[in-house]
């Protein structure tokens, strides 16, 4: 008897909270209201997986297949190079990229002098604001075999020139390392910030006790940056499997191909060249579902060892 009058309560003083403070729910509002249309209704959508998408009859018109779209891309000869790649991508990334902003911000960090330490955060997240496709147009540049800047040094040292932009091989290093150019500068401002938290005594205090700098950034900086650390890392492996679609697709050709070919250019080629949207929608589920455990797994592998975690 009593469970009513308690539940109406509860929603009564929720409602006085929510006319109270009415203002911050109304700057809510918009991004509510963002995610409503363009995330989560338009995930209706992804039952063309488990469909034979026809646009004459429409997505509830559609017959049901089930699992079929998904048999054939698992039995498909292109799955496993697919997939080698795409895991290949991003385990270089994660190895190489990831921890390339922390040492950077870790070392800037002890840097004095104010002036040269501005200009090199300038100099180094610079490159974060050119677009991709510019980005790509030096690369060709850059690599030419015929008068590249880097083939021009190979043969100046002895060497033959490489063709690079068409060599399989050579396809993810340049990729990674490409995207470590632009994108360091501009992940190491997250890690400046945090840094900027720690508080000064420890340092005057390890001064004082003789330790030396790479010391202070072991046992100072480092254990502080543990938490910013633990949670990029974990929005990093919850979209390990999703490459940059737009560079990619820019960097590919038919010569680098075996190592070019990921999950996201795979889908744009099946899904809008072929327009076979089902079997493409049931390639990007499956990619999207891979990504959901990792996230939900490393989180919870993050707070079974007492560190830093989404919730």
């Amino acid at each position: 008897m009593n469970t009513n009058p308690s539940q109406s309560s509860i929603f009564m003083s929720k409602w006085k909270r929510i006319r109270k403070q009415y203002q911050l729910y109304l700057f809510l509002f918009p991004t509510i209201l963002f995610f409503l249309v363009f995330h989560y209704i338009p995930m209706y959508g992804v039952t063309i997986a488990f469909k034979n998408f026809m646009a004459s009859k429409g997505i509830m018109g559609s017959p049901w297949v089930g699992f079929e779209h998904f048999e054939r891309f698992f039995s498909s000869y292109k799955f496993a190079t697919v997939m080698w790649n795409t895991l290949i991508i991003n385990l270089y990334e994660l190895i190489i990229a990831f921890p390339i902003p922390i040492i950077l911000a870790l070392l800037l960090n002890q840097v004095a002098n104010a002036r040269f330490k501005k200009l090199v955060q300038t100099v180094t997240y610079a490159p974060h604001f050119i677009s991709v496709v510019v980005i790509v147009g030096m690369l060709y540049l850059f690599l030419s075999p015929r008068n590249g800047l880097f083939n021009q040094l190979i043969e100046w040292f002895g060497g033959d020139s490489i063709f690079f932009m068409a060599s399989a091989e050579w396809f993810k290093t340049i990729f990674v390392f490409s995207g470590v150019w632009q994108n360091a500068g501009w992940s190491m401002i997250i890690y400046l910030a945090a840094l900027t938290a720690v508080s000064q005594d420890l340092h005057e205090a390890a001064v004082v006790d003789g330790a030396s700098k790479f010391q202070r950034i072991l046992h100072i900086d480092l254990p502080s940056l543990m938490p910013t650390i633990m949670i990029l890392l974990i929005l990093n492996i919850g979209s390990f499997m999703a490459v940059g679609f737009e560079k990619i697709y820019l960097m590919q050709n038919p010569l680098n191909l075996g190592s070019s070919e990921v999950i996201q250019t795979y889908v744009y080629q099946t899904g809008l060249l072929s327009a076979q949207y089902s079997y493409s929608a049931a390639v990007g589920l499956f990619n999207s579902v891979i990504n959901f455990a990792l996230l939900v797994g490393f989180n919870q592998l993050a707070k079974s060892m007492k560190q830093a975690s989404l919730w």
